[in-house]
């Protein structure tokens, strides 16, 4: 009977089409990320730093990739692009410290709305680093994108909150991460990619982990391994995602994050975003979905024949 009804599921799956299985697939990276930076804010409560959580992150994340790494032994440390390997892997590794200093410091809905700021970032450092064309509309959405950060921010207001450059900062890292990917060749193993970033994330983050370390109770040791499992799983659901559907499809399904983050920060840590984030967030999030489209479309204008584009 279980046999059945695992064939069925898998029938069902198959029917899908590839946009709708990547929606499914961020929607659930949705939700990991949001227990992630829920798992972090509850550890930070208890007083334990954000470079020993970083350390635990990419230590359980590095165990429970192992089995992968042991799978493509043979071919997964030959690389002729070392140097991208390492400024991406140190990127994402500032980029996560950055972040959980930022929810330790910070309302989650806060951090999760500075975070949409990732694809303004990309399209500057796909101009500055790829030297790829962008024009004045993906320029305009770019800058309406900054100002939401200035609603959110509110720089000379009593509210500012000086961390929120710590929650860029994250943002600016992974934008980094993500254009340093389009560099390497379509052969690149993305457990390579995966690896380096445990290993150089744990070499960075271990001497500061142990001067500040604090011996954790058996509950934070659990808290402390979900982070890294909540974190890696995550990561490979946005990278089924994107294999699965269509960029300009799956990437609005990310925004549901905020919403869970509100949620969530309201029940757990008695969170309430005021209006300013939202509005902030709203804007943000018209600029990037705006780039997505262009992207997408100029994407397919690339790949269409010049005759059939009359």
């Amino acid at each position: 009977m279980a046999s059945t009804h695992s064939e069925a599921r898998k029938r069902a799956w198959r029917l899908l089409s590839p946009n709708h299985r990547g929606a499914i697939w961020m929607m659930g990276a949705t939700a990991g990320f949001t227990l992630n930076g829920a798992l972090v804010k509850t550890l930070s409560q208890l007083d334990m730093d954000a470079f020993q959580i970083s350390f635990a992150r990419a230590l359980f994340a590095l165990l429970a990739i192992l089995p992968f790494v042991w799978r493509e032994r043979r071919t997964v440390l030959i690389s002729k692009h070392w140097g991208i390997h390492m400024v991406r892997a140190l990127s994402g590794a500032i980029a996560m410290i950055c972040g959980y200093y930022a929810v330790s410091k910070m309302p989650l809905a806060d951090v999760t709305a500075l975070g949409f700021t990732q694809p303004l970032f990309t399209t500057l450092l796909a101009f500055l680093l790829l030297a790829e064309v962008v024009r004045w509309r993906r320029w305009t959405a770019t800058l309406v994108g900054f100002l939401g950060v200035l609603v959110i921010v509110r720089p000379g207001a009593d509210s500012f909150e000086p961390t929120a450059f710590a929650a860029l900062a994250m943002a600016f890292g992974i934008a980094l991460a993500v254009t340093l990917v389009k560099r390497f060749p379509d052969g690149e193993s993305s457990v390579t990619m995966l690896l380096i970033f445990c290993i150089t994330s744990i070499v960075l983050t271990a001497p500061p982990a142990l001067y500040l370390w604090r011996e954790p109770s058996l509950y934070e040791f659990g808290l402390l391994c979900s982070v890294g499992v909540v974190g890696i799983g995550s990561q490979a659901m946005i990278i089924q995602a994107y294999r699965n559907g269509e960029a300009s499809f799956v990437a609005p399904f990310d925004y549901t994050k905020l919403l869970l983050a509100g949620v969530i920060g309201y029940l757990l840590f008695d969170e309430l975003p005021d209006g300013w984030t939202w509005v902030g967030a709203a804007i943000i999030v018209a600029a990037t979905l705006y780039i997505v489209k262009r992207e997408s479309q100029q994407g397919r204008d690339r790949s269409t024949p010049p005759q059939s584009r009359l």
